[in-house]
């Protein structure tokens, strides 16, 4: 039996990209996590005395410099070439911008591929590892033509790192069809670049195996590696867990909950759901929803609410708030929808079905989206329709925040 673990994408050290930053504690917490992966991942070879481990590209971010990145990435090899544990890499997009990839001097255990491509046997195990590296940044043709010729009588690997046929949220990175991994004769392919885990193909594996660790909401829930198992040309896939801590949303439906202290009990006990669910630390991004006469006051006191919701995690443990989002509304059937200011909101909601005004909002949007830095502007969404669906949803919210600031003054001037 021949047995390895397939993992990609780890990102080292990378920019957090998360709203975490403005806490400190968390910062370090999830700041640290690509490497507490890493970690993971290298005790995992050794508690299961694998027999290989691959990286399918991007083990670094493009922007990183750090040379304590790759004293901290040559340490964790060194503990597999102590226990003559083999890796193979591949660098993806990222890898080839990086620095650090021209700086590193790895471990004798290591092979990287180079931009021509090659095969490293593994004669004892019958194994042939077949793989290509990123030259540059850019690859927007296909690198299949790159690898070489399947190994009669061994089962052939194939490391790759390629957006396929395309992914939402992912640029075009060495494209090729899932048909053109098939016909091309080996038995596994190890793919990167896809964040999200997706096993295309089961005769032969074409296997993503997703992220080890996410660094946002973008990249929610808990990451894992793929344990391969291959006996008598038989393989056997097994996820195993990595996230050091796990970002998810939270719902949390409040219809008919009319005081501010049930409200937080209810919040509360949402929490603790989520905290029981869990296999770690956990970040999450509450979301509130449902018809309550408490949505303007929550609107209006947003810093409050999300101070008190923030205080129930701390106080829960192993949980952290990223950010309370509020898609409260008032009750349909509230006597107070004959008050004027409510009046005013319906207006605002009917301008909004007006052809005219949502093509001059998007307009204005597109002129937005194009000041803001690149990797954020995806938040206005990845497409054209998508694009056009989030400005809509602002613009109901806007209304909702208008009629929340108007009654919080009338709140203010009664005190």
């Amino acid at each position: 039996m021949f047995r390895f673990i397939h993992t990609a994408d780890l990102h080292l050290d990378a920019p957090l990209n998360s709203l975490a930053l403005m806490d400190e504690v968390l910062s370090d917490l999830v700041g640290s996590a690509t490497r507490g992966a890493l970690e993971q991942i290298v005790s995992l070879c050794l508690e299961e005395n694998v027999h290989a481990l691959l990286i399918a590209g991007d083990l670094y971010d493009r922007d990183l410099h750090s040379m304590k990145t790759a004293a901290f990435l040559t340490a964790q090899l060194e503990r597999l070439n102590a226990a003559d544990i083999p890796v193979f890499i591949i660098r993806g997009n990222h890898d080839a911008e990086s620095v650090i990839t021209k700086e590193l001097d790895l471990p004798p255990n290591v092979h990287v591929f180079t931009g021509h491509g090659a095969t490293v046997h593994l004669e004892e195990h019958g194994i042939a590892i077949h793989g290509v590296s990123f030259s540059k940044p850019q690859a927007p043709e296909s690198l299949l033509p790159k690898y070489p010729v399947s190994v009669a009588g061994c089962f052939n690997i194939g490391l790759l790192h390629t957006s396929l046929a395309g992914s939402e949220g992912h640029d075009t990175y060495a494209p090729c069809s899932v048909s053109d991994l098939k016909n091309h004769g080996y038995d596994y392919w190890a793919l990167g670049h896809i964040h999200k885990r997706q096993v295309h193909s089961e005769a032969p594996h074409i296997v993503m195996p997703g992220m080890p660790q996410g660094r946002d909401v973008g990249e929610a829930g808990t990451k894992t590696v793929t344990m391969v198992s291959v006996s008598n040309g038989t393989v056997t896939l097994e996820e195993r867990g990595t996230s050091q801590v796990e970002f998810s949303r939270l719902p949390c439906a409040l219809d008919g909950v009319e005081e501010w202290r049930g409200m937080l009990a209810q919040i509360t006990a949402a929490l603790k759901e989520a905290v029981s669910q869990a296999a770690g630390n956990s970040i999450l991004r509450v979301e509130l929803t449902g018809q309550t006469p408490l949505a303007w006051q929550a609107r209006r006191d947003m810093d409050l609410l999300s101070e008190q919701i923030r205080e129930a995690a701390e106080a829960i443990g192993t949980v952290w708030i990223e950010k309370v989002e509020c898609h409260l509304r008032q009750p349909e059937a509230s006597e107070e929808r004959e008050d004027p200011r409510f009046e005013l909101q319906a207006l605002m909601q009917t301008l909004m079905q007006d052809e005219a005004v949502m093509a001059r909002a998007v307009e204005i949007s597109e002129w937005l989206v194009g000041e803001l830095p690149p990797e954020i502007r995806s938040t206005f969404g990845a497409d054209q329709d998508a694009s056009a669906g989030r400005i809509a949803r602002f613009l109901d919210e806007g209304c909702e925040d208008v009629v929340a600031m108007m009654m919080g003054e009338e709140a203010e001037g009664d005190r």
